[in-house]
């Protein structure tokens, strides 16, 4: 009974307080005033209120062109893959001379996100295979001009590795060009076609080396690390996170494309050069490989991004699907020699004295174009050497500038020399 009468008073005074609280929350209601525990729980509108982030309106008539060199000599053996220090620095200010301004490989990538903006006119550097002239020539002259440079590597490549001899870039020379910003990315294993049964070179115990066809199982066991393996080995060997995959040679399918899909990189690059715009595809970014003995490739590529200015025309991006190419886009030829055809029916009215064909290898090419059929065709006459082939068709329409590429295969062997330009051994 005594505990009964104890806790009676008790509840009458908590009773009593917690109607003062209310009374208190009530009136500081009505005067806008509140306690540090009233703002907390009114925070949620507030922040309802906030204006929404939104993504900023990108330029979408930008274009930029990617430039891929490999190494810089003295003198120069493989012209293929190598320049001179001079020719290359003096490229690096025809760029600045021009106006072209040099941005990172992850700023194009936020741009064809829509995340930001890019300048009208750019340019992106790329450096391929990883040589030690990249880290002890190239990159200097770089640094003198302020320009940013992506490294794409092949992790085999790397001094030590079964592939890397004295010529090569470190470990610990990529570790210092990522502390000052370089950025480093994939080129695969070995450095080879990555096709299903093409030829490869397989390193065994002892350095002992076979040329050797891989299928079924065994080829995706190799192209797994090819594809994938590098870009692990790179992201734990140097604590970075890869996104783009430079394809050795531009050889790929689509079966690799989807294995590079699915490890996550985000872009693919090739070597068949042309300006990348807006809408580009992702997986087939071409680059303009700059070689000693095709000085034409490095002006080719200036003029092109250099006749796009701010405030220009639009360019209207045509998918290959739509142009029923021939051969299509993705096909694989028995022959060096095709016919290239595209029917331009679908794009609408195209002014007939603005249409061009350009094929990578030859430039522009003497194309017929059919006002009654809508169709543009060539017979290319001189034998297609490389193993992939890009055509750009573009034309007016209705004052806006069109745009379709589109690239094929030539099967090995087939009308001519098609073999891939294996890189010198790092020796």
């Amino acid at each position: 009974m005594m505990i009964r009468f104890a806790i009676v008073p008790l509840l009458l005074a908590l009773n009593f307080s917690m109607c003062k609280k209310h009374e208190t929350v009530s009136q500081n209601a009505q005067d806008g005033s509140s306690s540090p525990a009233t703002a907390a729980a009114t925070a949620t509108p507030v922040v309802a209120g906030s204006p929404k982030v939104t993504k900023p309106v990108v330029d979408q008539t930008a274009q930029t062109i990617i430039l891929c060199y490999h190494r810089l000599v003295d003198k120069v053996r493989y012209p293929g893959t190598e320049i001179t220090p001079p020719a290359f620095e003096a490229q690096m200010k025809a760029l600045k001379d021009r106006g072209i301004t040099v941005i990172s490989m992850q700023d194009l990538l936020a741009w064809k996100r829509g995340e930001k903006n890019i300048p009208p006119r750019c340019a992106v550097i790329t450096f391929d295979d990883g040589w030690k002239s990249q880290y002890e020539v190239a990159w200097p002259i770089l640094k003198k001009f302020g320009y940013p440079v992506t490294m794409f590597i092949y992790t085999e490549g790397v001094r030590g590795g079964s592939l890397g001899g004295g010529e090569a870039i470190t470990w610990e020379q990529l570790g210092d060009m990522r502390d000052n910003g370089v950025d480093i990315q994939a080129h695969s294993a070995t450095h080879q076609d990555l096709r299903e049964g093409h030829n490869i070179m397989l390193a065994s115990t002892g350095g002992k080396k076979t040329r050797t066809k891989l299928t079924g199982p065994q080829y995706e066991q190799w192209v797994r690390n090819e594809v994938v393996g590098c870009k692990e080995l790179l992201e734990q060997r140097l604590g970075i996170k890869v996104n783009c995959f430079a394809v050795p040679f531009g050889s790929y399918n689509e079966h690799v494309k989807e294995l590079a899909r699915n490890a996550g990189y985000e872009a693919m690059f090739t070597v068949y050069g042309q300006p990348i715009t807006f809408t580009s595809a992702l997986d087939s970014l071409g680059r303009y490989a700059i070689e000693a003995n095709k000085p034409k490739v490095f002006e080719d590529a200036v003029k092109m991004i250099g006749a796009s200015t701010s405030g220009g025309a639009p360019v209207a991006e045509i998918g290959a699907k739509d142009l029923a190419t021939q051969p299509a886009d993705g096909e694989t030829v028995r022959t060096a020699l095709p016919l290239i055809k595209a029917n331009l029916t679908g794009i609408g009215q195209i002014d007939p004295g603005t249409v061009q064909m350009r094929v990578s290898g030859l430039g522009v090419v003497p194309a017929t174009y059919d006002q009654k059929t809508g169709t543009i065709s060539y017979q290319v006459t001189q034998k297609l050497r490389e193993k992939s082939c890009s055509v750009f068709v573009t034309a007016k329409s209705q004052g806006k500038k069109v745009e379709a590429h589109w690239t094929f295969g030539i099967e090995e062997g087939a009308g001519g020399p098609t073999k891939s330009p294996t890189p010198p051994p790092k020796k």
